[in-house]
């Protein structure tokens, strides 16, 4: 039976069918293994939020979903900050509350019972599925290669360098923000290969969302502006990039302006001034356009010329005006720190004392990104050579990103996806060439002519040169090894470095069994049951959200960061004498004091290491009462030995850390483990705080601070004690013990 001429067409329809089922199944697997990794720290632990800022996005979702959107809106949390309080609905991106409340209510409404926390600890494994099928919408548009989207996909859902941020239970601000960064860029390059306005609208939707999800829309913000005005420096200006960044811009700086923390900023920051200016300026390439067409071009040359000196001598003056007036807010601290490495910490110590924002060690990027890093640069170099629109995207951001990365380690984050996305390309190059090249066909063989295929070592010898055998079987084994060791690095990675909940703490035992150190948990308990409701905690302000979000008691300071002098105060009680202290206490109606000590278990994130940056934040305040050279010995070391600064050992942080340890020694042999010294014979006495609580490990120390009706106002003098207060000694024990005030 003679076969039909339709027969190849539905064949090869078939065919196309079949793959495009076979890439959702792929891609659908890909989800699912960007999710599973994420669960190592419910495994391990159980499901319990990370870190600091999440506990107090946590505690804002219960109230979103106890209380209603309008109320959380106008929220003013009293329990923090005292005396000051924080209008918490205008001073948070509310972006990621919402997004967790609305899925609560989708599920309650499908009657699925959920609990929020369940919700809360689970959101960021759910968004990175997504963000992996963002990523190969992405890709796709960079090449045609169906097998790069798909190697995009699986970086993206695997890397250490997103799943740093990702694992569940960190319920922090990129749980959902990576995943519309990557798809605002992909819908942005979409409107830029169209021209359309509804593909622009999509991108500024997305915009908006992740304005309201995370401060690092910034980044954004800039991106896109400079993607067009390169494109317009190197004579690529077309209708589709005009109206995909007028509807962009437009619609996109209306959608930010709703979120009360952003308000007027994208028109009133110079973060954002560079989206404005080229707004201004690709209408100003617009008109020139139009009058190229209206006017002779003897004539145009000049009008172009004047024209543009105008426009730029105008625009310039009128930025100068706007932002020595006022009205244009200056380059914040952040800016510039992005620019000098060395600014923060001399200028804004508070920004300089986080540790992820400190400059990224080199092997940082090997450990994030494994065997990618070395694929990157030859991605780039392979959008170079067809450098379309959406190839000079890839260039940009690659160069902004790597840079950024260097200088600050949470910058990581943003590398990540280029990365990805370059490696994938050249990937993909690699395999489409070993695996897909097949010898000449006759017809080409005869027009390359007889002499020149014979020359051929693969058409002589089957396993010799690239369309051989062996260098397909050779450079597809190498590859798929390659992949293997890199999800094997990101499993290990994955499990054991980015898995461990902050407020839980694991060590190993001798044989190797799994030891659980819960002593902030267990702290944070003690407060909740034996304080009163209303009593104030004084902690650094690395504690305050756990405080908040565990103990639910009001703090003084938190994570929040956002007034310096508040936390200067607290830095300059913890690094003064007693007499200086106490009124500073009092003065704030402080009820108990925390700090975290290390020096039992080798415990090396401790206060006592973070010290420094308390008295340098201090001194940036108090410059004539706090010195940090105070600190030091006469040789330049920070010592907390017996050769540690009379300033040192007079400071409330050094008597909280120490007081009675030396009872779990033999006399003269106690020993700080973080420091590696032995300590004096003699410990530090206390004499306006008695100790409430030593958790089990003693990591967590709680002091309740003494009421001394007779101790002197003057914050600067030492006042006499009354020598008839009795002191409450704990009594002394081999061992971490616990003390209760009864």
């Amino acid at each position: 039976m003679a076969a039909s001429p339709i027969d190849p067409f539905l064949e090869g329809k078939t065919g196309s069918n079949a793959r495009g089922l076979l890439r959702i199944i792929i891609l659908l697997l890909i989800a699912a293994a960007a999710v599973s990794s994420r669960l190592f720290s419910v495994i391990r632990f159980e499901s319990i939020i990370h870190e600091f800022d999440p506990w107090f996005n946590f505690r804002a979702t219960k109230y979103l979903v106890q209380h209603g959107f309008y109320s959380f809106w106008d929220w003013f949390d009293d329990r923090t900050w005292h005396p000051l309080g924080r209008v918490t609905g205008g001073t948070l991106y509310p972006g990621l509350m919402v997004t967790s409340g609305v899925i609560y209510h989708v599920l309650r409404f499908l009657t699925i019972p959920v609990d929020i926390r369940n919700i809360c600890v689970l959101l960021a494994p759910g968004f990175s599925g997504l963000t992996a099928l963002a990523m190969y919408l992405l890709t796709r548009e960079m090449t045609p290669s169906p097998s790069a989207g798909l190697l995009a996909a699986a970086f993206m859902g695997i890397t250490p360098g997103y799943i740093s941020r990702s694992v569940a239970g960190s319920y922090d601000n990129e749980a959902i923000a990576i995943f519309l960064l990557v798809f605002t860029f992909f819908l942005w390059i979409k409107a830029v290969k169209n021209g359309s306005i509804m593909w622009g609208a999509l991108t500024a939707l997305f915009y908006g969302y992740m304005v309201s999800a995370w401060g690092g829309y910034v980044f954004i913000t800039n991106l896109i502006p400079l993607h067009v005005f390169v494109l317009l420096c190197m004579g690529r200006y077309s209708s589709r990039l005009y109206i995909s960044y007028t509807t962009w811009y437009a619609l996109g700086t209306l959608a930010s302006m709703q979120i009360p923390f952003v308000g007027f900023l994208p028109i009133r920051n110079s973060d954002h001034m560079s989206a404005l200016g080229i707004f201004g300026l690709i209408q100003v390439v617009a008109f020139v356009e139009f009058l190229r067409g209206q006017v002779p071009s003897k004539q145009f040359q000049t009008l172009l010329t004047s024209l543009v000196l105008v426009i730029f001598g105008v625009s310039f003056l009128g930025l100068v005006l706007l932002t020595v007036s006022g009205v244009i807010a200056p380059w914040s601290g952040r800016f510039y720190s992005l620019w000098d490495t060395g600014y923060a910490k001399i200028h804004i110590p508070i920004i300089a004392s986080v540790s992820e924002h400190q400059p990224t060690a080199w092997p940082a990027f090997f450990f994030d990104l494994n065997f990618m890093i070395w694929l990157f640069p030859a991605g780039v170099y392979l959008c170079f050579r067809k450098l379309e629109d959406e190839h000079v995207f890839v260039v940009i951001y690659s160069v902004l990103a790597s840079y950024f990365a260097g200088v600050m380690v949470r910058l990581m984050l943003t590398l990540t996806p280029i990365v990805c996305v370059a490696a994938a390309i050249a990937l993909s190059q690699i395999l489409d060439t070993y695996v897909l090249v097949s010898k000449p066909s006759p017809a080409v063989a005869a027009a390359a002519g007889s002499s020149t295929s014979d020359s051929l070592r693969s058409t002589r010898a089957p396993w010799v040169g690239i369309q051989s055998t062996f260098s397909k079987v050779f450079m597809t084994s190498s590859i798929v090894t390659y992949l293997l060791l890199f999800v094997s690095h990101c499993t290990w990675v994955t499990s054991n470095a980015y898995s461990s909940p902050s407020v839980v703490l694991a060590s190993r035992m001798p044989d190797g069994s799994q030891f659980i150190i819960d002593d902030y948990r267990e702290a944070y308990y003690w407060l909740r049951q034996n304080t009163p409701q209303n009593a104030k905690i004084m902690s650094w302000w690395d504690y305050g959200y756990q405080i908040g979000g565990m103990a639910d008691r009001p703090t003084l300071v938190d994570n929040n960061t956002w007034n310096n002098t508040h936390i200067a105060t607290v830095g300059k009680a913890m690094s003064s004498r007693e007499e200086v202290s106490y009124p500073i206490l009092k003065q704030h109606d402080v009820d108990y004091v925390l700090v975290v000590f290390g020096g039992l278990l080798g415990y090396s994130g401790d206060d006592l290491n973070k010290f420094l940056w308390m008295v340098r934040i201090a001194e940036g305040i108090w410059p004539d009462e706090v010195h940090e050279r105070d600190f030091f010995t006469a040789r330049g070391e920070y010592r907390v030995d017996d050769q540690a600064t009379p300033t040192m050992r007079n400071s409330l942080m050094y008597k909280m850390s120490y007081y009675n340890y030396n009872s779990l020694f033999p006399a003269g042999q106690a020993q700080d483990r973080v420091r590696g010294v032995r300590l004096p014979a003699e410990g530090p006495q206390l004499n306006t705080l008695e100790e409430a609580f030593t958790s089990e490990n003693w990591i967590i120390r709680i002091y309740k601070v003494k009421d001394l009706d007779n101790f002197g106002r003057d914050h600067n003098s030492a006042v006499a004690f009354d020598k008839g207060h009795k002191k409450k000694r704990a009594t002394k024990r081999k061992g971490p013990r616990v003390l209760r005030v009864e």
